[in-house]
């Protein structure tokens, strides 16, 4: 490209960027087809590894099925997570915010799974609307917008997973 017309290139890149700072509207919807493009990019990242975590926990299952507590499934996922290289944080701790203050309740979420997926193991014979209020409740907490409630203590896995999105 000759010079002359790299100058008159940059020239009209340097005026629609002008236009843009000064229409607050066209800025507005610059930055949402933007943002659209990142939550798509991000929703499907979520979904791949929303996927590779539930294929950890029907491995776990097949191996060694429903009826064991909670604890055994979650050493197990947390070996497969690792073998499967899927970065996760095992009982990660959650604050509350509470008037500008940080306090750590005690509060804790299973498996925080590459900064963006909450997954919350349960083996009880029937999960319950508290089980996924905990869930919601951890998601808004940690700032995560998807998570997984597992309940183990199933025939077929695929029977005990729900996936929630706030």
């Amino acid at each position: 490209m000759s010079k002359s017309k790299r100058t008159e290139t940059t020239d009209a890149l340097e005026i629609l960027a002008r236009r843009e700072a000064a229409d607050p509207e066209l800025r507005k919807l610059i930055d949402e087809e933007k943002l659209d493009d990142v939550r798509e990019r991000r929703a499907h990242e979520f979904d791949e590894l929303s996927h590779r975590v539930i294929g950890c926990a029907l491995e776990v299952h097949r191996a060694l099925g429903p009826g064991l507590l909670e604890s055994t499934y979650e050493q197990c996922l947390a070996h497969e997570l690792t073998l499967a290289k899927i970065p996760f944080e095992l009982q990660a701790p959650i604050p509350v915010e509470y008037k500008g203050v940080r306090l750590e309740c005690g509060y804790r979420v299973d498996f925080l799974i590459d900064h963006c997926l909450v997954v919350e193991l349960k083996s009880v014979a029937q999960v319950l609307g508290i089980h996924k209020a905990q869930l919601l409740t951890y998601m808004k907490l940690s700032d995560v917008r998807i998570g997984l409630l597992i309940n183990f203590n199933v025939e077929l896995l695929k029977d005990g997973i729900k996936r929630f999105v706030l």
